[in-house]
């Protein structure tokens, strides 16, 4: 630069006065860094110097000064207390917001990390209801539904129109109008929890009911909960609302081993849910809060109590009209027995036994008809019941058991014992009990097939082997007596004797060939019935008798079909192998028919021709009597379950007086027919042929226990020819 200019420039310093301005217009100063405090006294109480001066336009801070030197005015007061309530309010709402958007995540999370844990939602199905196992009689009829769920599923539209709405009213009066959860309903069941500061309403829709019935494990867990509200929330979108509502009512419990409407209503009404009247549906509705406690069978007055809180319900939610409240609360509460009634149920637990061998397992609704007869039924259950009613006490006996079975070997009518709703232990196919006389039968055939004939004379007298001395019934004997007369009189002395005389080995393989399945000892006490049967197999074992030789199919069940008409299974009918001589069957029914008409079973005489045979076991503890007709063969059994002794009951007392009521009705309207064979007396020529035979050839060797004593067995003609031709020509 050729020429030196003046420079202008200004220094900064910070020792000038506050009030020096920059040439810009702006000043820096001490207050514009710091927060102005109070002047300090020094150490001798004298004031600092003040500091400079603030312009006019400047805020004094001063005025915020709450020392009692310089106080706010009135209404900055009042505002400022109007500040803080609002401010408190502001603050509250401010924190309760952040806290229920913290807690939404919370649940959010909650949610997400349950339901990462449940499969797919695309693999997600309804599972298969139970299988039910309809039983139904020869014609049709039920006769009992058997199965996990203890009854069919039937449709929305088939059931009684009262049932879904009852069920809604009390549980989930929103049902139509929620989506899976209904949140007036939750709030509701909060509130009322908190103010009864006890659990006692869950809020829980029908859809959530029937997530947590279907799919989960009743845990009160949050996972669990957790699942259920989405499942809930699948089963909305997969399924109609009626489609959710019929699965529901088709599942879930109503006690007393009832799971469906179909099969509460047959348990507490004994009718179908299709004919379900007001009062009813109301008390199958009111079930569903505590299945168990609230059963009509354990508690009538709870459960028409519950019903009552339904009905009300029903007509808040204007459901029902108040005609229709009047009459539905008068009606008088079920009384349902505390287990299944009927002694069907007796057959229904014998087809169930049976039915896994004939199909293997149910894996589908089925329906198995029966052989049963419901008449038939009927007709034993009311003769057993009325003779325990009105003898039980006079004779000391509680329990009963009755089987009659066709020619073909159909069980046609069963019953287990007194009451199936007390006891359901099966005393026809399951109680093994000594058959007594009722088992000689077997011992006389033997003989039959072994050469003697009715009219054989054995002499009826005290006999004994070894220790053993079996003795007839008050100790009467009669001599020299038919074989006829011996079965009809029930002789005891002759039909040890007959056993020893063919073995017993012979009469156990008679026995087991005309169907006794149980194991029978091979010893002379056989003859006595002292081998233990059941009812079935010893009514069973008669049959043979009725048709002619022809060993039966014992059966219970005609044919399984599934619900759309497979077939899975079906018996094929037949006559069966020839087991007896038709001979031998003619004589032995001959024989019989005297021990109804002139002998011991002379009170099971009903104008038929029948034939059969009483059983008394040692002090009276069992008593039988098991007779057939040409249609039917009947067994009849009286006793008590612990062996209790009866007091001097016999085969032809309760037993026989039993098989007359039954095989009465059974029979009324039938055409007579007559037994199978005949047996008229021997012609000349059987009598030669038994002459010509010596006494070692008579008397047919076998498993016996110890040698016939010398006079203890009649033989099969009196000494000398003179004495039988005396009987033959009857002189």
């Amino acid at each position: 630069m050729s020429g030196r200019k003046t420079s202008n420039r200004i220094e900064p310093r910070f020792d000038q006065p506050s009030d020096d301005k920059l040439p810009s217009g702006f000043f820096v100063g001490e207050d514009d860094r710091v927060m102005p405090s109070r002047a300090k006294r020094t150490g001798s109480g004298k004031k600092q110097k003040a500091a400079a001066p603030r312009r006019k336009s400047e805020p004094s801070l001063d005025s915020f000064d709450s020392s009692p030197r310089r106080s706010a005015p009135k209404s900055r007061r009042s505002s400022r207390k109007r500040r803080g309530f609002f401010g408190v309010l502001r603050s509250a709402a401010y924190w309760g917001m952040v806290m229920c958007l913290w807690g939404g995540i919370g649940v959010v999370g909650i949610v997400a990390y349950y339901g990462a844990k449940m499969p797919a939602a695309t693999t997600w199905t309804v599972p298969d209801r139970p299988p039910n196992v309809r039983i139904v009689s020869v014609s049709g009829q039920l006769v009992a539904n058997r199965g996990m769920t203890g009854g069919e599923a039937i449709g929305l539209h088939e059931m009684s129109p009262h049932i879904p709405q009852a069920v809604m009213a009390i549980e989930d009066r929103r049902f139509y109008s929620h989506f899976g959860i209904d949140p007036i309903g939750l709030g509701r069941a909060v509130v009322s929890n908190l103010v009864d500061r006890r659990f006692g309403q869950g809020g829980s829709t029908l859809t959530q009911q029937l997530a947590k019935n279907l799919f989960l494990k009743p845990d009160r867990t949050i996972e669990r909960k957790i699942q259920e509200l989405l499942m809930a929330f699948w089963l909305e979108h997969k399924f109609s609302k009626d489609q959710i509502l019929e699965m529901y009512l088709n599942r879930v419990y109503f006690g007393s081993g009832s799971y469906g409407v179909e099969a509460a209503s047959r348990r507490y009404f004994g009718k179908s849910a299709r004919d379900v009247s007001l009062p009813e549906a109301a008390l199958l509705a009111g079930l569903l809060q505590a299945p168990s406690r609230l059963s009509p069978a354990r508690d009538p007055a709870a459960a028409d109590r519950r019903a009552q809180l339904v009905l009300a319900a029903m007509r808040d939610q204007n459901r029902i009209g108040e005609n229709e409240l009047s009459v539905a609360m008068n009606t008088p509460a079920v009384r349902a027995p505390t287990y299944w009634t009927g002694s069907e149920h007796y057959f229904a637990d014998r087809v169930m036994e049976q039915l896994p061998q004939l199909i293997g397992e149910a894996r589908q609704d089925i329906i198995v008809e029966t052989t049963v007869d419901l008449v038939l039924q009927t007709f034993a259950e009311a003769s057993i019941r009325r003779l325990i009613d009105a003898e039980g006490k006079k004779y000391n006996v509680r329990q009963g058991a009755l089987v009659s079975i066709d020619g073909t070997g159909a069980v046609r009518a069963m019953v287990g014992g007194y009451d199936y709703a007390t006891s359901q232990f099966d005393r026809a196919s399951e109680a093994r009990r000594q058959p007594g006389s009722a088992f000689k039968p077997f011992v006389f055939m033997a003989a039959l097939e072994n050469g003697f004939f009715p009219d054989t004379l054995v002499n009826d007298a005290p006999v004994k082997y070894g220790k053993w001395a079996p003795r007839n019934y008050n100790d009467k004997y009669f001599g020299n007596v038919t074989l006829t007369e011996g079965l009809a009189r029930s002789l005891n002395s002759v039909a040890v004797q007959l056993a020893n005389r063919v073995g017993p080995a012979a009469v156990v393989e008679a026995a087991w060939r005309m169907g006794i399945e149980s194991n029978l000892q091979p010893n002379l006490s056989i003859a006595l019935g002292t081998s233990e049967v059941t009812p079935l197999e010893l009514t069973a074992s008669f049959v043979p008798f009725a048709n002619g030789g022809h060993k039966p199919d014992i059966h219970f069940v005609r044919r399984v079909t599934s619900s759309k008409g497979e077939v899975l299974y079906e018996h094929r009918p037949s006559v069966g192998p020839r087991i007896a001589r038709a001979d031998v069957i003619g004589m032995m029914n001959a024989m019989m028919a005297q021990t109804v008409s002139d002998g011991t079973a002379r009170r099971a005489a009903f104008g038929w021709p029948a034939a059969g045979k009483t059983g008394t076991t040692q002090n009276a503890r069992d008593a039988w009597f098991v007779g057939y007709t040409a249609n039917l063969t009947t067994g009849v059994w009286f006793g008590n379950d612990d062996g209790e002794a009866t007091k001097n009951m016999t085969g032809g007392s309760l037993p026989a007086m039993a098989w007359n009521e039954f095989m009465t009705a059974a029979h009324e309207g039938v055409p007579v027919a007559q037994l199978p064979g005949g047996w008229n007396g021997r012609v000349l020529s059987d009598i030669e042929d038994l002459l010509r035979r010596s006494p070692e050839q008579s008397q047919h060797t076998g498993s016996v226990e110890q040698p016939i004593p010398p006079g203890a067995v009649g033989e099969t003609v009196p000494r000398g020819v003179g004495s039988i031709m005396d009987i033959i020509l009857g002189n």
